[in-house]
This record gives structure tokens, C-alpha cells and sequence, in this order.
């Protein structure tokens, strides 16, 4: 039924969570894992004039970097991991990519934030179920973990 999982990841502590529920439905259903993150390019335009944009945007990628490694050594042995590094704005980018990609599943946490934090931040995940042309795991982040 799946072939290919497109895990987007943004590093945090709480999406180990994800990352093993990603790796079991990999394991079962012999598919592949990409693990993607996306260097969030649309705040840099916010920053000050004096910032290095290039500076800021290698950091960022060396974060990106070392989520995918975290996701990788959370994976099985046995399970076939890919990555790939995007730069954008991570709702679109990762409907963008599932599509181009080939992806039959996407697997992603979700905050679970409720009320005026919802309507005031919005959230990637709710934007991506909205838009994706291929189906949506979302699976609770640990917010104790994340905090952490």
C-alpha cells in the first residue's frame, strides 16, 4: 500500500514520537523514508538588514542537517532512509515535494495547539492535511519533551 513516507521534521526533541510511528509503518509495508526539512527562508525577510542572510540561512541548514541524523539513527536498520534539505515555507514545500516526490504518505507531528494560539500561529500540519494530494498521518509531538 505505501512505497515512499515523507517525514518532514523540524528537530525538536518530541518527534522522536513520529519518527518511530513513520519507521513502523515503513517496516511493515517495505516502503522507503524521506526525511525532509525546511529551512524556513520566508522569516528571513523579517531580520534585520545587518544580518547575514547567508550566515543565518547555513545555520539553519546545519540544524536541518542534524535533525535528518536524529531521524536516521531513530529509524531500523532495515529500513530505507533518504533525506532532503528544502528551503521555503514549510506548508507549501512539503505539499510541494510529497507531489513531486512521489509520496503515497505523509507523516508529520502536530503541536495539537487549540484556540487563540491556533488562530493566531496557525500550524504547518493543518495547513498540509488542508492542501496534500496524498493522505496525512499527523501524530501528537510530546509537548514535555519539546518544552524540554
Amino acid at each position: 500500500m505505501y512505497d515512499r513516507l515523507l517525514l518532514p521534521t523540524d528537530g525538536s526533541a518530541g518527534m522522536e514520537r513520529v519518527i518511530e510511528h513513520a519507521d513502523e509503518i515503513a517496516r511493515r509495508h517495505g516502503a522507503a523514508v524521506e526525511v525532509v526539512y525546511v529551512v524556513n527562508t520566508a522569516h528571513m525577510t523579517t531580520m534585520p538588514t545587518d544580518a547575514s542572510v547567508e550566515g543565518i540561512r547555513g545555520l539553519l541548514s546545519e540544524e536541518g542537517e542534524m535533525a535528518i541524523e536524529a531521524a536516521e539513527r531513530i529509524c531500523s536498520p532495515e529500513t530505507t532512509v533518504e533525506h532532503t534539505i528544502l528551503e521555503g515555507d514549510p506548508e507549501r514545500e512539503i505539499v510541494a515535494h510529497a507531489t513531486e516526490s512521489g509520496a503515497d504518505l505523509i507523516v508529520m507531528g502536530t503541536h495539537g495547539r487549540g484556540g487563540i494560539d491556533r488562530l493566531l500561529l496557525g500550524s504547518v500540519a493543518e495547513h498540509v492535511v488542508r492542501r496534500s494530494p496524498v493522505p496525512v498521518l499527523t501524530v501528537h509531538v510530546d509537548e514535555a519533551l519539546t518544552a524540554a
